[in-house]
């Protein structure tokens, strides 16, 4: 191994610690699980449906060629009592827990804001900001305070944390949410050693956008999607493999030791947009 391999190897590896993603049942967590595998770390899956955490897992643990070091259970992200008994299955499956990603959101349709659905938009919310970020980083930081462990935080935050996407109102609400907790926690957790930051993805193809981003008749983009190219200067949606640098980097205590509380856009230049 080269020096430089070997420094880059030192910074950024993740050797002997052990990674949950909680929501990680979807496209841009199978690519954030392979990152982690490749950099050393052991990887477990959180989430409600079966099927998409297989299959994550075996894309992820086949692409990383890693598949012993990656493993899945069945969790309600938003219940505290699941995601507790998680933590404790996690530690005792893989030997600790030292990294918990919160990617579990979503949205559930748009439109105008005199029209909002309010038990929609409860539901909305509840996804992206109670299960999505409040629940598993209560409970998994409240065991790594009583055992006092130093842990590391990566949520995922949105451009509508930064600006309002028309008529996902809860959404942006929650998105927003999940922008000012992450420095909020970061302040409290710090003196306990714990880090906590985010990560804001563009626009990237998922299970949850693509139809909206796509014509699935015709492949060609739909009004919406054209709308999102033309305010992204680099001119095309995001790859989900594009997410592996910031995480990797926030995820390493040797490279981002001394960071917390902030949030990378990963964008194509989305919010320097501007006329």
């Amino acid at each position: 191994m080269s020096a430089g391999a070997g420094y880059l190897t030192g910074m950024f590896g993740l050797d002997g610690q052990v990674a949950v993603i909680a929501g990680g049942g979807g496209v841009l967590a199978s690519h954030m699980a392979e990152a982690l595998l490749k950099a050393g770390a052991s990887v477990s899956l959180w989430g409600p449906h079966e099927a998409s955490l297989r299959e994550t897992a075996e894309r992820a643990g086949a692409a990383a060629q890693a598949g012993e070091r990656i493993t899945w259970m069945i969790v309600d992200a938003g219940t505290e009592g699941s995601v507790a008994a998680a933590a404790e299955a996690t530690v005792g499956q893989l030997g600790r827990l030292d990294i918990l990603v919160n990617a579990v959101g979503g949205n559930r349709g748009k439109g105008p804001f005199v029209e909002t659905d309010v038990a929609r938009f409860e539901e909305v919310l509840r996804l992206n900001l109670v299960a999505g970020l409040l629940v598993p980083t209560k409970v998994v930081c409240r065991q790594w305070i009583a055992g006092g462990l130093k842990g590391c935080v990566v949520n995922m935050a949105s451009m509508g944390s930064y600006v309002p996407l028309s008529g996902v109102w809860a959404y942006d609400a929650a998105k927003a949410g999940v922008l000012n907790l992450t420095a909020a926690a970061a302040k409290e957790l710090a003196p306990h050693g714990i880090r906590v930051n985010a990560i804001a993805p563009g626009f990237f193809l998922g299970k949850q956008n693509r139809a909206l981003l796509v014509d699935e008749k015709t492949g060609k983009l739909t009004a919406r999607g054209e709308s999102v190219i033309s305010r992204t200067p680099f001119g095309r949606f995001g790859e989900p493999q594009e997410l592996a640098g910031a995480l990797l980097y926030l995820a390493s205590a040797r490279a981002a030791g001394f960071v917390t509380g902030v949030c990378i856009p990963v964008d194509g230049g989305f919010l320097t947009d501007n006329i």
